[in-house]
């Protein structure tokens, strides 16, 4: 367990899952918490990132840094899905390992899985078939970035530990809409369908696909779990175990935000892949079980982004 006082280096802190954790670490008592701004600190450069390992020497690393976005994003940006994830991936678990970092926790997504893996979908099933094309590019580097903390702990004896979130959501969340995920995005049409008057509010996709969603405080406390009680080498799922369909997920988000919209789906959008729940009895197993329900996590989320509405638009 580390110590108060240890220096803990969470790379990507102003991130929707780096926010989070960063008050998980200072509400647990951490005095010690490293940061570094894009400005500050590019992480796809090896001898920056290396330098600053050199000067700073955490002794826990959280890598939750990465850049991220929903279908669309993915769809039109997949070079530099690839390219950014797997640079930053690359970089920081190889400082991590020269200066002797003793433990670092790789937060990779569900998205690893293959478009039709079994449901729940265990850990085991990562590598058995063909990925969701609309985001090859994305899970295709989160693979890399599990392997190699795998292989620096099979060559070196480093204590990497890799976790897989299912979709996450909550205060904090990019609601951009070329470059968000699901729940930001119907939250934001929906408000903007409000402000201007508007019904119909437009869905991508049929509405049938299957998701899973996790608070990002969740997750976060997760993650502060697994550093303190997870040490093996393969992955592990991090998720609530339940699921709905997307029309019943904008059904929530419309009663909260605008009760009077219509959902009109466009059945010519992607719903992406069928299903993609997460088994997470390894995780419970060891003594962790997600607490916030959606319900109250929606209507948390939507009241964040009502009370930062001005710039909670491309966050």
């Amino acid at each position: 367990m580390p110590a108060l006082d240890a220096p803990v280096f969470v790379a990507g802190h102003r991130g929707l899952v780096g926010s989070a954790l960063r008050r998980r670490l200072e509400a647990a008592g951490h005095t010690n918490i490293l940061t570094a701004t894009r400005s500050e600190l590019d992480l796809r450069h090896q001898s920056a990132v290396d330098e600053w390992f050199e000067h700073h020497r955490p002794e826990f690393v959280y890598l939750v840094a990465g850049t991220v976005g929903g279908i669309e994003a993915n769809r039109t940006r997949p070079a530099e899905f690839l390219y950014d994830n797997m640079m930053i991936h690359g970089t920081v678990v190889h400082a991590a390992h020269r200066v002797g970092v003793r433990r670092l926790l790789y937060l990779g997504s569900s998205c690893i899985y293959p478009r039709h893996a079994p449901q729940p979908i265990p850990e085991s099933a990562l590598l058995t078939g063909p990925l969701e094309p609309t985001n090859e590019s994305y899970a295709l580097a989160k693979i890399a970035g599990i392997k190699l903390c795998e292989s620096y702990r099979a060559q070196y004896g480093a204590d990497f530990i890799s976790a897989m979130p299912t979709n996450l959501y909550g205060p904090g969340d990019n609601f951009d809409l070329t470059a968000s995920h699901v729940i930001p995005a119907l939250m934001r049409k929906f408000h903007d369908a409000k402000i201007r008057g508007e019904v119909e509010v437009p869905i991508w996709g049929t509405g049938s696909a299957m998701r899973e969603f996790l608070h990002v405080d969740d997750l976060a406390d997760a993650c502060v779990f697994l550093m303190e009680h997870y040490d093996e080498p393969g992955h592990i799922n991090v998720g609530t175990g339940e699921d709905l369909p997307i029309r019943r997920l904008a059904e929530q988000i419309r009663d909260i935000v605008h009760p009077d919209a219509e959902l009109v789906f466009d059945t010519s959008k992607p719903d992406g892949m069928p299903r993609k729940l997460l088994d997470v009895s390894k995780l419970e197993r060891l003594g962790w079980k997600a607490s916030v329900d959606l319900a109250t996590g929606l209507r948390s989320t939507y009241d964040w982004f009502l009370e930062h509405a001005s710039d909670a638009r491309g966050v």
